[in-house]
């Protein structure tokens, strides 16, 4: 068994984005916290899918650079292995959410450049999604 704790993880931006608590051969499993204009690059999985439970504040998820869905509490949601997916928190409160990953797929995450309003970019298989 694992444990691991919500209280004062180590964000990769100090105090939001990612902080990973718990990484394993099936999954991984961490906090997202993003600050009002805060945003996670749009990105890509190959390997493996993102899920997200909310546990306050809203956010919009964008999917395939095209589709807007808000993200609010209570709610969860899954990307599937190739969804383009692009988390911006447009509120005035922080958004806070678990992730999952699953399976555990170190290095899968690809940045793919884009923000709301921009062209669709192709990815490296010169492929949209």
């Amino acid at each position: 068994m694992e444990r691991a704790s919500l209280i004062d993880p180590e964000f990769r931006m100090h105090t939001w984005g990612p902080a990973y608590l718990l990484s394993g051969p099936t999954s991984d499993m961490g906090v997202l916290r993003l600050r009002p204009g805060d945003a996670m690059p749009n990105h890509i999985h190959r390997h493996c899918d993102e899920s997200f439970v909310v546990l306050e504040g809203s956010a919009s998820l964008w999917l395939g650079c095209e589709q807007r869905v808000e993200m609010t509490v209570d709610e969860v949601f899954r990307c599937p292995p190739g969804e383009m997916h692009y988390l911006v928190n447009d509120g005035d409160v922080p958004f806070r959410c678990i992730f999952i990953k699953s399976p555990a797929s170190p290095g899968d995450t690809e940045v793919i450049p884009w923000e709301p309003g921009a062209p669709i970019p192709s990815t490296d298989d010169g492929t949209t999604t």
